[in-house]
């Protein structure tokens, strides 16, 4: 039976069915097929989706926020003025427009999250104009249909608050952990530019300085996006829902009441119809996804692929990382950027917990799959798109991002085996948080979250070997609690009373020792007993040698009733 619901699940999922329906139907077939009966209630899909995690989550209310701001740029003059700003400052290098096609395929990526929009918008634009300046036209197709999965890595990208909310890590410290791998990226392909202008001898023009301060100057409004949203959250002064918010309404202002490019009645309800049209499937896939989660949790799935795994042999870190990459390219290429994340994000965690991978280096790695994979052959989502945008044949395409799939793939080889790429801009956060536990004198639980992925977020344990010993392996243990003083037990010899039990009394009458008596006690009992017998007893003698004792007016009277005078 559950051989064919996979075989029909996948069979829907072929023909076309929603994702989210595809969740949410397997889901309940899973359930109501429960091997304990007691479990077989539909109402088990809901747990992971209405907890505070999920529920109460601000992204969930920052993705149709974000999609909203993209969609106003998209259908805006924005990508336009964003171009004329990158040809001023990188026009005048080799392969100084192939540079602005980066530099702005990038900025828009980021704040649409979308490739397809980007392709759109910025390659439509600049495909053109590389081959008017004499870039080949294998180069110029190549370099468009990548430059709509860059930025995916650099903040406010979408898909990292997406992938932060399903990972359950700091979208904050997951945007810091993004800078250095996509500006990383940006670097590789822009000296593969500089390589390609200088050798096909692509005009450069000469640097211009009113043409920067007139493009920067028309451009300064679209530049103030990053500004309110990365301020308001680097001064603590917003939220990351506030900042959102206050992003879309500052873009709404732009580019209706100053750049005038869209109108209030025309324009703004067909803009925000699409892109909530958008968010919401967005958001509907990801509570379809938690709901299927709690069924893989509850049957331990990852667990037992885990050990089927190391039953192979697959117990070196390194090895790993290789499977893992393969696989999350396999899947960034058969799914949109967004259901990947939903759908492989909770099964690779407990994978990543076991070999003590980093949160954010993990991160990384995925989205930096993800961008590798959208350009991909033979499925990239890129390539349909640019296939459709530029009316080319989807094969011919393949050729001609080899190369650039090549420079992201290297790249991604580095994010991998360097794990201080995506790291380094975290730790100081994370020593602030090491410092912050130790001056509470408590356990540093929320280092651990960000230095090693955790099985169970809501019991993290130590990361470190220098921690495990001084915690203990699963972080119980607590060093500051000082050690409480022995004190001594007295020797019960010397100090234990005599005791008032009948028992001990009539063995004492008897002659016999109780166990628990004082010995002193059994002392002065021999001693007595020797007095009225007559003799001196031993101690009493060597205490005091030359005393004698006093005459007692009763042991006169008693010899005197036995006949003997005194």
């Amino acid at each position: 039976m559950g051989a064919i619901i996979a075989f029909l699940v996948a069979a829907l999922a072929l023909l076309g069915t929603p994702l989210f329906a595809i969740m949410g139907g397997a889901s309940e077939l899973l359930w109501m097929l429960h091997d304990n009966p007691t479990q077989r209630y539909l109402r088990f899909i809901a747990p992971n989706v209405m907890e505070e995690r999920f529920a109460g989550s601000p992204i969930l209310v920052t993705i149709p926020l974000f999609t909203f701001v993209g969609y106003m740029m998209a259908e805006s003059r924005a990508p336009d003025r964003i171009v004329r700003g990158a040809a001023a400052f990188f026009g005048w290098l080799p392969g100084g427009l192939a540079m602005v096609c980066i530099v702005a395929s990038a900025f828009f990526t980021t704040l649409t999250g979308g490739s397809g929009v980007t392709i759109v918008a910025i390659g439509g634009l600049l495909y053109p104009a590389l081959r008017k300046q004499g870039y080949p036209s294998s180069y110029a197709l190549g370099l468009v249909t990548v430059g709509g999965s860059l930025g995916l890595l650099l903040p406010p990208s979408l898909p990292i608050l997406v992938y932060a909310l399903v990972a359950g890590i700091d979208f904050n410290a997951a945007f810091k952990a993004g800078i250095l791998p996509g500006i990383m990226i940006m670097g590789f392909l822009a000296l593969h530019a500089a390589y390609i202008g200088n050798k096909y001898k692509v005009p450069r023009s000469k640097p211009n300085l009113k043409e920067m301060g007139g493009a920067l100057w028309l451009l300064k409004w679209e530049l103030g996006v990053p500004v309110v949203i990365l301020g308001g959250l680097g001064t603590h002064l917003t939220s990351l829902d506030e900042s959102a918010a206050l992003t879309a309404v500052y873009i709404m202002i732009v580019e209706i009441y100053i750049h005038k490019d869209l109108s209030l009645k025309k324009d703004l309800p067909r803009v925000a119809k699409a892109s909530l049209i958008l968010a919401g499937a967005i958001i509907l896939i990801l509570a379809m996804a938690n709901a299927l989660i709690n069924f893989v949790v509850d049957q331990r799935i990852p667990g037992r692929v885990l050990e089927y795994m190391l039953s192979l042999g697959l117990t070196q870190t390194w090895q790993f990382l290789i499977v893992l990459n393969i696989f999350l390219l396999l899947i960034g290429m058969l799914m949109e950027g967004f259901s990947a994340i939903l759908v492989a994000v909770p099964l690779i965690l407990p994978f990543a917990a076991r070999f003590n991978l980093h949160p954010f280096h993990l991160a990384m790695m995925f989205l930096l799959n993800l961008e590798l994979a959208y350009c991909a052959p033979p499925l990239g989502l890129n390539l349909f798109i640019a296939s459709f945008r530029f009316e080319k044949p989807l094969v011919s395409l393949y050729k001609v991002v080899l190369p650039f799939t090549g420079i992201l793939a290297f790249g991604l080889f580095l994010v991998m085996y360097v794990p201080s790429i995506s790291t380094v801009l975290v730790d100081g956060d994370i020593q602030k948080a090491l410092a912050l536990a130790d001056q509470k004198k408590e356990a540093p639980r929320e280092a651990w979250l960000m230095q090693c992925v955790q099985e169970d977020r809501s019991n993290p344990r130590p990361c470190t070997a220098a921690d495990k010993l001084r915690f203990g392996e699963d972080g119980t243990k607590n060093p500051y609690e000082k050690a409480q003083p022995v004190v001594p037990v007295p020797d019960q010899a010397k100090t234990a009373a005599p005791s008032d039990d009948p028992d001990d009394l009539m063995k004492q009458m008897m002659g016999d020792t109780p166990k628990g008596a004082a010995e002193k006690g059994k002392n002065d009992s021999d001693d007595l007993m020797k007095e009225m017998m007559g003799d001196t007893p031993k101690g009493a003698a060597s205490a005091v040698p030359s005393a004698r004792p006093a005459a007692d007016p009763n042991d006169d009277l008693m010899k005197e009733m036995m006949g003997e005078k005194k």
